[in-house]
């Protein structure tokens, strides 16, 4: 089980920088898991990545050092949803 977790959410329609909407150690990070689980959303884990993640303020765009990391992610995501609406 993973010890830390981090959600994150974009709105490719403000021109902003993605958000860090939750973050959370031990029990918390599995709840954050289980309610990614729960509602289908996919998880991509990172250790280098989630540990710059989940210092940062609630509700406060990535800082520009870590915007690399974040579009990998949001690569992997879009491949992602892409297969699974290939397979449908």
């Amino acid at each position: 089980m993973p010890d830390k977790a981090a959600a994150l959410k974009y709105d490719k329609t403000s021109g902003k920088a993605p958000k860090v909407i939750a973050t959370g150690k031990g029990e918390f990070a599995k709840r954050i898991i289980d309610k990614a689980k729960e509602l289908d959303i996919p998880i991509f884990a990172n250790e280098a990545l989630v540990n710059s993640l989940v210092d940062l303020e609630l509700d406060h765009q990535i800082p520009a050092e870590l915007y690399q990391s974040v579009v990998e992610v949001f690569i992997w995501l879009m491949k992602n949803e892409k297969k699974a609406k290939d397979k449908k």
